[in-house]
């Protein structure tokens, strides 16, 4: 029988708690954490794993009741893990109650009186009525938020991202050896690495200094603290990693399919890889899209970030490109300050191309970073030039900073033109878009090229999920996206898929439909972020069909269905990748359950992709940066 301070507790503050995780799966792994070495520490029923300070068994003071871990009782004592750690990582979500206080500590031994004077604490408190100047999340007297150099200009104060008492906050801990960091509610704390010479430091200068081998034991038991206040755990998760940080891959069997150049002995028309100065180009050819035009021939066209649009014939044994069209005037010039995520980034051939010969481009605007939406047509005398001359713009978006710019653009089987916008960039969604249907960024947008609603160079369809909508921009397809790279149809279902590239914790493949909310930034992967509120008014967020850590990986590439018969192994599957471990995977999705039932591994690492093109039969291909030309490559069968 629950004992009144907590049905009061229960009563009083549940209703405002919405769940980290967010199908209300608390105490449970995902598949794709199964996969990657994940494990439970506590199952919501019981305190198996673990046992008092000191002791062999749990106090009564701790108790299991519904699914939470409860600190309650009097004379509760300190809580630690049977078992010892030395590199892992952690996720747990708590629940402190008003200005109660707590903490989370790590590579704890049990030769001190108390656990703080051997392990480093993590401080779990009420940072509106507690009295310790310590807020949550920092290391206690050690370690505390900081902005990362990129973005400490644009940020004032130290980093809040705690919730107040009563609802649940999650905290993330990587301890090893190439790097130790803190997150609160998916935000970047605090990095450290512990021994070196910043840490001894700190260490020589706090209460700490007093006890004999603190933090240096190496490894030891997670302990949670009883601070004689009430306070919750649930969802406690762990991850032991190899001496070298790694973790598993989250796959359920791996291919027999290697890459190879696709075109081996293709020239690109005004492209060397050396400059004026006889110096290797030090940012190479990056090819971010290639497409096709639907009926015209075999053909591909391929979009450089740079500015430039090659179109070549569709043989392996073609030698020659010819350049299409020629951008890097207006477009953002990628390799300057900043500007790694700008440039053309998108590039989509109108599906009456044979007949009309327009086509259609994202670029970012040298100067002002503005996102720019473009119609050009081809020229009436070359079918391989484009009129540079033709160029119509139908959307300007102004953009506040240079990343998350999304980019790809796609036309879907209704033939409308759909455009991924990033949240606008820096890093929380500093303008809030993610979840805000009055602005164009954060969003996918669907609309007709052609036609044109009243002061728009282009058309609202009429059945676009928030036209009517007060507040609500009409050419909003699916909100809640960070940085969309990139969104994708399935040329033979018309599905469409999307990567977005996370912030701290997680990468995620998501399906989108009409009207979807995909949880940014109020959700990172399956998890709350940051301490916003719910706003009213936008759909219910939509799990992601997959999601990986970012041990796995950090930048996700989002690919295309493979939809050749050319590679049995490889049709009806996504193709994705991440740029940073240069992993690529294969997707099995079953539509009728919207879940991902498979995903194998292509490549575990060393394939830094930049994005994927499809060509008329169906075949994916992948595309790297390079300084010689060779930027496109196929899957074969090994």
């Amino acid at each position: 029988m629950k004992s009144t301070h907590i049905l009061a507790y229960s009563m009083v503050l549940g209703a405002c708690c919405s769940p980290l995780l967010a199908d209300n799966s608390t105490n449970r792994l995902t598949r794709p954490e199964s996969l990657s070495g994940w494990q439970l520490l506590f199952d919501g029923n019981s305190t198996e794993g673990w046992r008092n300070y000191q002791q062999d068994s749990v106090s009564e003071g701790w108790k299991v009741q519904d699914g939470e871990l409860i600190r309650e009782g009097k004379n509760a004592g300190d809580l630690i893990t049977i078992k010892k750690y030395k590199y892992f990582e952690l996720l747990l979500d708590y629940k402190i109650s008003e200005a109660g206080n707590s903490g989370l500590m790590f590579h704890v031994t049990e030769d001190h009186p108390k656990p703080y004077q051997s392990g480093p604490e993590i401080q779990i408190q009420d940072n509106v009525a507690g009295h310790d100047p310590q807020k949550s999340g920092w290391l206690y007297q050690l370690y505390k938020p900081r902005s990362p150099a990129w973005a400490a200009a644009r940020e004032s104060g130290v980093l809040d991202a705690t919730r107040p008492a009563g609802q649940w906050n999650q905290i993330y801990v990587r301890i090893a050896p190439n790097q130790c960091t803190v997150t609160m509610n998916g935000q970047n704390y605090y990095g450290f690495n512990i021994g070196d010479a910043d840490w001894k430091r700190r260490v020589a200068e706090s209460k700490f200094a007093n006890w004999e081998g603190f933090g240096s034991a190496g490894s030891g038991h997670i302990c949670l603290q009883d601070h004689g206040n009430l306070v919750s755990f649930r969802s406690i998760k762990i991850r032991e990693l190899d001496e070298d940080g790694k973790a598993p891959q989250p796959v359920d069997g791996s291919l027999a399919v290697q890459g190879t150049l696709a075109f081996p002995n293709l020239k690109w028309q005004g492209w060397e890889p050396i400059d004026e100065s006889g110096n290797v180009v030090s940012k190479g050819l990056r090819i971010l899209e290639l497409t096709y035009a639907k009926g015209d021939g075999n053909r591909l066209f391929a979009a450089t970030q740079r500015g430039r649009i090659y179109t070549f014939e569709n043989r392996p044994d073609v030698t020659e490109s010819n350049l299409f069209l020629d951008l890097q005037e207006p477009v953002t010039f990628f390799p300057s300050g900043g500007a790694n995520e700008q440039g053309l980034l998108g590039l989509a051939m109108h599906p009456d191309f044979v007949k009309n010969g327009q086509f259609f481009v994202y670029y970012t605007r040298r100067g002002n970073h503005q996102t720019v939406i473009s119609r050009f047509h081809v020229s009436k005398d070359n079918p391989n030039k484009a009129d540079r001359d033709s160029e119509e713009v139908l959307l300007e978006i102004d953009q506040p900073f240079q990343n998350h710019n999304g980019g790809s653009i796609e036309f879907g089987p209704d033939g409308m033109l759909y455009v991924a916008l990033g949240d606008g960039g820096l890093r929380n969604d500093p303008v809030a878009s993610g979840q805000d249907l009055g602005q164009l960024l954060g969003s996918i947008l669907r609309i007709d090229v052609d036609s044109r609603s009243e002061g728009l160079a282009y058309g609202i369809p009429a059945d676009n999920p928030f036209v009517g909508r007060a507040g609500a921009r009409p050419e909003i397809y699916a909100i809640g996206v960070r940085n969309p790279w990139r969104i994708a149809f399935d040329k033979k279902t018309g599905r469409l898929w999307m990567g977005d590239v996370g912030q701290e914790l997680w990468e995620e493949v998501d399906v989108i439909t009409k009207g979807g909310n995909y949880g940014w930034s109020n959700r990172e992967g399956n998890y709350a972020f940051g301490n916003r509120d719910d706003v009213e008014g936008v759909p219910p967020s939509i799990d992601p069909v997959w999601v990986y850590d970012h041990t796995i990986g950090k930048s996700i590439t989002g690919g295309r269905v493979f939809n050749s018969e050319r590679i049995p192994e490889l049709t009806g599957k996504y193709i994705y990748a991440d740029y940073v471990s240069g992993a690529v995977w294969a997707l099995t999705y079953d539509a009728a359950t919207g879940q991902a039932t498979r995903n194998d591994l292509i490549s575990a690492g060393g394939i830094p992709v930049l994005a994927f093109g499809e060509d008329p039969q169906g075949e994916v291909y992948y595309m790297i940066e390079t300084t010689k030309g060779d930027a496109i490559y196929r899957f074969e069968s090994k």
